[in-house]
């Protein structure tokens, strides 16, 4: 196993030069300028992450993290926490939301147990990566130690430049599976954007006004306990994080080290993002965020990452289902940079407009 800090000085800024090259060829595309919106933005930042104008992003395939939590014998969540195991089955057998889309845009699925709190059979096709038996109640003290922390976040790295560097692959999605874990995630938001936790706190999986009431406690309860320090995002991870969110964290940092595209789902993987880019901010060149969930506090995410998300469908799922949806979209914008030509190719008379 790597060190971090080993993978942390393998990233690197994404490419100014080759970003404008990208801009100068789009802007001399047979179309009006700027016709194709969002895409040309995504097609130039894709050049800077390559260095090359022909990025091709066909090999793709998605890391569903799973992990159970300590907090959820508070009553945060509407589902019991042997749901998570359950859900993982679903995707090994392929029957679950994240299994149908993805197939339909040619994505493979790849389980990984980050932290799930039982352990499971071992014919079950799943990657293990197991941190620790699910997180501590973080209301009694720390989820995770730094190690254990480190370790997740290493993990995530190590599969992504695996799959990059010894598979082909060519664009990652993260996702996530973990009953309980929207409280360490808005954990992890209200310390790095120092929100009041009252107005970033979402329902999760459904939860009445009572449970309600008692997730918004028990995140302020957390952060009171741990006091976790957000100049230091490992602090924040191993505090009030989980065992899930290190492997997404590491995941984007793994992408980033390999130079490749990412593209996080919702509120639990951009979570993940989240201490990924306050760890090394260049991290964020590789970055695309694939739906603005449903869940509160997930624009505040994207605002504090600065990246705008792909989709918008009012979703809240996870599993990696938003990334499923919004990976041909990146795909398609890299081949808007090559595959259209320009007035010059194309032999068509230029009006400037």
């Amino acid at each position: 196993m790597q060190r971090l800090d080993e993978i942390l000085k393998m990233i690197r800024p994404s490419s100014e030069e080759w970003k404008e090259k990208a801009w100068k060829r789009l802007r001399s595309q047979i179309r009006p300028r700027g016709s194709l919106g969002r895409l040309e933005e995504m097609a130039a930042r894709l050049a800077a992450m390559r260095e090359s104008l022909d990025v091709p992003l066909r090999k793709k395939v998605i890391f569903t993290m799973a992990g159970d939590h300590g907090v959820a014998e508070e009553g945060v969540s509407a589902y019991p926490q042997e749901v998570t195991a359950q859900m993982v089955f679903s995707f090994v057998q392929g029957w679950a939301s994240i299994n149908v889309l993805a197939d339909h845009a040619g994505i493979d699925v790849r389980v990984v147990d980050m932290g799930i709190a039982s352990d499971l059979p071992e014919d079950w096709n799943v990657i293990r990566r197991k941190v620790r038996k699910g997180t501590a109640n973080f209301t009694k003290g720390p989820a995770m130690t730094r190690e254990e922390a480190e370790q997740g976040l290493v993990a995530g790295a190590e599969l992504v430049l695996d799959a990059v560097q010894k598979e082909g692959y060519q664009l990652i999605g993260t996702g996530d599976m973990g009953i309980a874990n929207t409280t360490p995630s808005t954990a992890i938001l209200a310390v790095f954007g120092g929100y009041d936790v009252e107005g970033i706190t979402g329902r999760g999986t459904g939860i009445d006004d009572e449970g309600m009431q008692r997730k918004i406690a028990v995140i302020k309860r957390g952060i009171e306990v741990n006091r976790p320090d957000p100049s230091d995002p490992v602090d924040v991870l191993a505090k009030v994080g989980g065992c899930e969110i290190a492997g997404l964290a590491g995941a984007v940092l793994g992408a980033a080290a390999a130079r490749v595209p990412i593209v996080c789902d919702g509120f639990i993987a951009t979570a993940g993002a989240l201490v990924a880019v306050h760890l090394v901010p260049a991290a964020k060149d590789y970055l695309f965020i694939s739906h603005r969930s449903q869940e509160k506090g997930h624009a505040l995410m994207a605002d504090l990452i600065g990246l705008k998300p792909v989709l918008d469908l009012d979703m809240r799922l996870g599993e990696g289902t938003g990334s499923a949806l919004a990976m041909p979209i990146v795909e398609a914008s890299a081949r808007v940079l090559m595959d259209i030509k320009t007035f010059e190719e194309a032999g068509v008379t230029d009006t400037g407009h």
